[in-house]
């Protein structure tokens, strides 16, 4: 009798964390944001409806005869055969009715296109899109209160078996209701998650709807050829109020139009992913192969493309974060290890001997541009702080770069990204293997996790050390280790992290 309660209650904890999870204040300023957006839309649409000289919504010939541009073309044709060739003035109004009959032409393919370009999807905006995400608000009011109203009636029934005499039947009538509560609770956490989707995506797509204010003026100044200077005066600053705005998607950008864009040296993505990773996700089994909840994962790369702070949800669901670093590196449009040195990753790998194996990988990565090579170090460097953990998460090396390895290289040629990945997928594990092995050998630089410092940093764990075979090779980097006057390499900091953090090739 008192497991139910016990259980009821831990639920009920939980429920509320993602209920104030979910609807913070940065979610409650999007939402006042698209009441917002919604009814300045409406008036926008509303005056700019007025100023059409045409009849919206007709056909192009109808709405040509109804311009006053065109009445007065026929009236100066007119006027102008009246007055004959032998008159100036007829001369002149018969060229400028011509003239304003064209005007006409240009009027109409103007109107048009400004009802296509920025009215059509305003009234969507305003009528549609937003009304739409607001619906799904109250949608979710309407599933709290059928979950308060199910697990009221499951409270009453747990509480019935203390007093009452039928205990199993009261018991049975407890379970069913329990079973309502469960459902109630996952209708509404769909809803959550779909309408938390939903307003981020509207979020991160505000540059793509301010950009109808700056298509209507492109527009009116190719329309209004005798106002072009003034119009042109004004258009570089709106233009450049779009071109910096810099909430946009990261997840399908590249790398180097994503970096330049949000001023940072790690991609968003990656850096967000992996701070919450190592808050949570060390021990967890199977990292990186388990699959995310696809609801869960939607939001969370939605949250990630309109660059918000707000995750602190997405810590407790460590295979969603996984799936979300997954995601992104497989959507970038080139592989962060480069399309250019696919063929010299791939020769590396083929050396048999393994020391030279590695100093050839070496050579590569030392080729990758500055920021690739800066993002693939974060993350290596992260890959290889989680396998130091494999004994309890079961994700080794080599488990790591068969399930991610495909996601970091692949070749440039014809297919899915699926059927490239399994063409190069032996390839790519015996290149990313080694160098998450021999991390600390690749890249001896430390790495601050938190380089953008938006995240707090995790408790540092326990150091966690390695046997080593006392005699393993000294390995040398093509080219860097050797100094000009003997052949004993340089006894510098890369050399002290190369011994103590090594793992011997057989």
């Amino acid at each position: 009798k008192t497991g139910h309660v016990s259980e009821w209650t831990s639920m009920r904890q939980q429920s509320v964390c993602k209920w104030s999870c979910v609807f913070l204040p940065s979610r409650a300023q999007i939402e006042r944001r698209m009441e917002m957006v919604r009814v300045v839309s409406h008036n926008t649409h509303k005056r700019m409806v007025t100023c059409l000289q045409g009849h919206i919504g007709t056909d192009a010939e109808k709405r040509h005869k109804k311009l006053p541009l065109t009445a007065l073309s026929q009236a100066m044709v007119d006027g102008g055969s009246q007055l004959g060739e032998e008159s100036l003035i007829g001369k002149m109004m018969e060229v400028c009715g011509e003239a304003e009959n064209r005007l006409a032409s240009e009027l109409l393919q103007h109107e048009v296109q400004i009802e296509k370009d920025v009215l059509d999807p305003l009234n969507q905006l305003a009528e549609v899109d937003i009304p739409n995400i607001l619906k799904q608000r109250k949608q979710l009011a309407r599933l709290v209160l059928d979950y308060d109203s199910a697990r009221a009636r499951w409270l009453q029934a747990t509480k019935s078996i203390i007093s009452g005499t039928n205990t199993q039947a009261l018991t049975a009538k407890a379970d069913l209701l329990k079973e309502e509560v469960d459902e109630a609770m996952n209708k509404m956490e769909l809803c959550k998650d779909q309408l938390a989707a939903d307003m981020y995506s509207f979020f991160s797509k505000e540059g793509d709807y301010a950009r109808y204010y700056v298509m209507l003026l492109e527009a009116q100044a190719d329309y209004h050829r005798k106002s072009l200077t003034v119009l042109e005066s004004v258009l570089p600053t709106i233009q450049a109020q779009q071109d910096s705005w810099t909430e946009k998607p990261a997840f399908g950008t590249g790398l180097e139009e994503h970096l330049k864009r949000s001023s940072r040296e790690i991609a968003l993505p990656l850096e967000a992913c992996v701070m919450m990773l190592l808050e949570t996700g060390m021990k967890e089994e199977g990292l990186f192969r388990i699959a995310a909840g696809a609801s869960k994962l939607k939001k969370l790369k939605a949250a990630l493309d309109c660059s918000t702070s707000q995750l602190e949800e997405f810590y407790s669901d460590p295979h969603a974060v996984a799936g979300a670093l997954k995601s992104y590196l497989r959507e970038l449009p080139e592989p962060l290890m480069s399309f250019q040195l696919y063929d010299e990753w791939i020769q590396a790998s083929n050396v048999s001997e393994p020391d030279k194996r590695l100093q050839a990988l070496w050579v590569v990565c030392d080729q990758l541009p500055k920021n690739n090579k800066a993002n693939l170090r974060y993350l290596v460097k992260f890959l290889s702080k989680l396998a130091q953990d494999s004994e309890v998460n079961k994700m080794t090396p080599s488990n790591i770069a068969i399930v991610l390895g495909p996601n970091m290289l692949w070749a440039k040629t014809e297919g899915t990204l699926a059927e490239m990945a399994a063409a190069t997928s032996v390839h790519v594990v015996t290149i990313i293997e080694p160098i998450i092995q021999h991390a600390d050998w690749f890249f001896p630089e430390d790495v601050e996790f938190n380089v953008s410092g938006m995240f707090a940093m995790p408790t540092p764990p326990s150091n966690h050390s390695m046997e080593y075979d006392g005699s393993t090779i000294e390995r040398k980097r093509p080219g860097s280790m050797v100094g000009p006057e003997n052949d004993n390499p340089r006894k510098d900091r890369a050399h002290e992290l190369m011994l103590q953090n090594r793992v011997m090739v057989s």
